[in-house]
């Protein structure tokens, strides 16, 4: 009874399962799929040719859908959000199975609500909004390249050409605003500044001519442009009028640049011309057969009339992007021969209520599609379409493109793996590594102004806004840089250097001082550094010194004056010690008077040898008088009489010297053994620390801050000094008297009160060495050129020149350290010197002409009486006349007269 129930049951079952397979379970004959975009725009143009080129071929092909029709439903969204939302509702509404677009990021993201509620796949062939999540957006996919590798390019391009500042311009919408910071993200780690400057999504001509001449108040000279491609042109060809196009400027673009002159039938030469030197990118797109193909099928439609653009690369992702919808749904449909659509199942909120939206139904494959898409692995026109974990396209590629005489041409390539190649990325792929290495590079490209040379990418001042240099208006120490209060002129040492240093610089440096401080009273250096850190100015000229605290907040340049800090104190003497009798004397005091010793004695005994028999002898016995009697002189215990008239009058002035030399020789050293002199205690960096008494420094210097961090002297000790006339006030007066015991201040400063103060000195060694820079702005490249151009100046002397100039103009000596000052110099005595000098010389040349007078005479007579014997030649006779001279001169004066008178009696010689 049992098993006769059952009979029917079954054959009921399997009667309904039949009719299903032949009824309801039959594969569709057509399927749906939508495409919304604007259709007049450049990146739309190209789609639609290359969506309408894909539906054909894959209605041609019997090897996919097997006999079922893809049918396109197109929609214009007209570059509108709402426009777009309201088409993207018209044809969820006719059952598709997935839509493709839209080109817009910002109707991607409205409608991937949407679609997301009714499980209807996205593929999108434009939308490069790298927040485009799949985490956000579950159904949507990406099939053109996000703008996370894009910016990766442009980040990438931006450091191989080492630039270090740049400015954006782009969109304000979703997809500029988020791709312009990816890039800045990109960037943050080596670039300084970034300037962003935002247009609006429809801007005018005269907006964007605000932009631009904004712009060029700011030194950087590189800009990036990420915009629309039906309006980007108008940039360009504003800055041509700005006369930004030329050279020292930089533009690169995104891949809209590219978009928009692929697409235009007629690139006429007045275009290319503005662009001139623009570097770009060009999503990249392999060289197949068929998409010759396309192109040909495209270049037919435009001589019918039927289009009026050519196709960029936009549209072979297209053309790729109807291809994947295809290929998953084959796979759908080879899985699951069904396509089914419900009513409401998307439409209950969870609070249990109905949203009524009409004919919307919910695509109940919609989960199982998307599964076919992500998996997707196939070679199309645009190169290997895969997509990774969060739904982007995998292998992501672009062409470097230059604008050069009139043409575009392709310079490099980049890829995500490799980054920049003059090989293509499908072939770089399959080179060895090393050769990939090797290829990491651009081929040479030319910028604004056919300029062949890479830019700087930077101006460091235009005359709209020159080079806002902070000076300190000193009040001491004016030579260093000060403002001249009558004439308003901003003149010192340090002026000087950086106006020498621009006259090497390769370019223009536009600017203006501006003081800094009261001048009654030194200014704070620190917050002369801290300004130029708060971009108060662009850089500080002046006497700063390079230390660690300010380097952090600003770049200094090569140290342009040696510094560092020394000790001042009163002049001191020791008056101890085994070597105490030759302080009275300078070293070159006493040079000069054992100079003066020789040759009197050598003098002495030439005037002297032929008419006094003490000055005569065996040679040891003369040369020993010679040496000896100008130093008995000194103590008045000389043997030897002076006898000539000449002799006599060289030992007066002599006698004289001495005296004057011996009298200031005897007070000086008795000032020295006998006079207690003021002294300080400090004799260096240790007895200046362990010391309790008070040290003096110049106000507004670092010197203070250093003695209390560094050397941990309290502050209770320092006291401020406004300059060199309280230096030398409160170093005489000393730390009993409310003065101080020592100044602890920089070498240069230092060295220029010496020169004016001579009863202070320096003492110990140098406790810090470092120098005098100019100040720029963290990452300023001008830094860097003038650091460059110190050196140079330096090598070249010219450095030293102009501080010769201000600080050397009655001779420069390097800084004087704590001496005597009872120790007396050859500049006191020079004027006796001189005298003693004079007389000696002349009483010398009148015994010299006299002699050789007398000689003449005597060679004369000789020659008279003897010259019928003589044969000798001309040499000959002139070495026996140098010969005879001397013998002449060695005779006792006595003895020639004696001769003399033998050749006047001819009688008395004989024969």
């Amino acid at each position: 009874m049992r098993h006769g129930l059952l009979v029917p049951v079954f054959l009921l079952i399997w009667v309904q399962v039949e009719l299903c397979g032949f009824v309801q379970c039959q594969p569709p004959k057509v399927v749906n799929i939508a495409a919304v975009f604007t259709h007049n725009s450049v990146i739309g143009s190209s789609a639609k040719t290359g969506i309408e080129a894909a539906i054909d071929d894959i209605n041609n092909d019997q090897s996919i859908l097997k006999g079922i029709r893809l049918n396109l439903i197109m929609r214009d969204s007209n570059c509108s959000v709402f426009a777009g939302a309201v088409q993207v509702f018209q044809v969820l509404e006719q059952e598709v199975v997935a839509i493709i677009g839209p080109q817009s990021s910002s109707i991607a993201r409205m409608i991937s609500f949407i679609a997301s509620g009714l499980q209807v796949p996205i593929v999108s062939f434009a939308a490069t909004d790298p927040t485009l999540s799949s985490l956000q957006f579950p159904y949507f996919l990406r099939m053109t390249q996000s703008d996370l590798y894009q910016m990766a390019a442009i980040a990438d391009l931006i450091d191989y050409y080492e630039w270090k500042e740049f400015i954006s311009i782009y969109v304000d919408d979703d997809n500029g605003r988020n791709g312009m910071s990816y890039l800045e993200e990109k960037l943050s780690e080596k670039l300084k500044t970034v300037y962003k400057w935002p247009l609006p999504v429809k801007a005018n001509s005269s907006v964007i001519s605000g932009v631009l001449e904004k712009t060029k108040s700011f030194g950087t000279r590189v800009y990036v442009v990420h915009v629309n491609p039906d309006s980007g042109l108008e940039i360009f060809s504003i800055a041509k009028r700005l006369q930004m196009m030329t050279r020292d400027y930089v533009w690169l673009t995104t891949d809209w640049l590219s978009a928009s002159l692929d697409s235009s039938l007629h690139m006429n030469h007045s275009t290319l011309n503005m662009l001139q030197g623009v570097v770009g990118l060009r999503q990249h797109v392999l060289d197949f057969e068929q998409k010759k193909a396309i192109l040909l099928r495209k270049r037919n439609m435009i001589k019918e009339g039927l289009v009026s653009s050519c196709m960029n690369n936009y549209g072979f992702y297209a053309y790729d992007t109807v291809w994947v919808v295809a290929r998953a749904i084959d796979e759908l449909l080879k899985q699951n021969s069904t396509i089914t659509f419900t009513f409401g199942k998307a439409q209950n909120s969870k609070q249990g209520s109905v949203l009524q939206l009409g004919k919307l139904k919910t695509f109940d494959d919609g989960p199982l599609l998307l599964e076919k898409l992500k998996q997707i692995n196939f070679t199309g026109l645009t190169g290997k379409v895969q997509f990774d974990s969060f739904r982007n396209r995998v292998n992501n590629a672009y062409d470097v493109i230059n604008i050069d005489q009139e043409a575009v041409k392709i310079i490099g390539y980049w890829s995500g793996h490799s980054g920049f190649s003059v090989i293509p990325p499908e072939k770089l792929n399959s080179e060895t590594k090393s050769t990939s290495e090797m290829d990491h590079k651009l081929l040479n490209a030319s910028w604004p102004g056919e300029e062949i040379v890479k830019p700087r990418g930077w101006v460091a001042a235009t005359n709209n806004r020159p080079l806002r240099i902070g000076i300190p208006n000193r009040a001491t120490y004016v030579e260093f840089v000060t403002e001249d209060h009558e004439t308003h002129e901003i003149r010192g040492y340090c002026i000087d250097v950086f106006n020498a240093l621009l006259r090497f610089l390769p370019y223009d440096v536009p600017h203006r001082f501006i003081p800094f401080g009261d001048g009654k009273s030194n200014p704070s250096y620190d917050e002369l550094v801290r300004m130029v850190a708060e971009d108060v100015f662009d850089a500080a000229i002046g006497d700063i010194t390079i230390i660690t605290n300010r380097t952090r907040n600003a770049d200094f340049t090569q140290p342009y004056a040696a510094n560092g800090l020394v000790i001042v104190i009163p002049n001191r003497n020791s008056n101890s010690g085994a070597w105490v009798f030759l302080k009275p004397f300078t070293a070159d005091m006493w040079g000069i008077t054992a100079a003066f010793f020789i040759v009197i004695g050598l003098v002495i005994w030439i005037l002297e040898h032929r008419i006094n028999d003490d000055f005569r002898g065996p040679p040891r016995r003369q040369f020993i008088t010679m040496i000896l009697f100008s130093f008995s002189t000194l103590f008045k215990t000389n043997q030897e009489d002076t006898i000539s008239t000449l002799g006599r009058m060289v030992m007066m002035v002599w006698l004289f010297l001495l005296m004057v030399i011996t009298s200031s020789y005897t007070a000086s050293l008795t000032s020295i053994l006998t006079i207690q002199q003021l002294s300080s205690p400090i004799t260096g960096m240790d007895s200046l620390i362990t010391s309790n008494q008070p040290i003096g420094y110049q106000v507004g210097s670092f010197v203070g801050s250093y003695l209390t961090n560094s050397l941990n002297i309290p502050k209770s000790r320092l006291v401020v000094l406004k300059g060199p006339d309280d230096y030398a006030e409160k170093l005489s007066l000393g730390p009993t008297h409310g003065g101080v015991a020592a100044v602890v201040d920089e070498l240069p400063y230092v060295n220029l009160f010496l020169s004016e103060w001579k009863d202070f000195g320096i003492v110990g060694e140098m406790i810090t060495k470092n120098g005098w820079g100019f100040v720029f702005k963290k990452g300023s490249p001008l830094a860097i050129d003038v650091s460059t151009e110190i050196l140079r100046l330096s090598e070249s002397g010219d450095l030293e020149k102009i501080r010769d100039k201000w600080f050397c103009k009655d001779g420069c000596e390097a800084g004087r350290h704590v001496s005597d000052p009872y120790q007396l110099h050859l500049d006191s005595f020079w004027g006796l010197f001189f005298l003693c000098g004079s007389v000696t010389l002349t009483a010398l040349i009148i015994f010299l002409l006299k002699t050789v007078r007398q000689f003449v005479r005597y060679k004369k007579k000789q020659r008279d009486l003897l010259s019928q014997y003589s044969s000798a030649t001309s040499s000959t006779r002139c070495a026996q006349a140098v010969y005879s001279f001397f013998n002449f001169i060695d005779e006792k004066e006595e003895a020639i007269k004696k001769i003399f008178k033998q050749y006047e009696d001819p009688q008395s010689m004989t024969v």
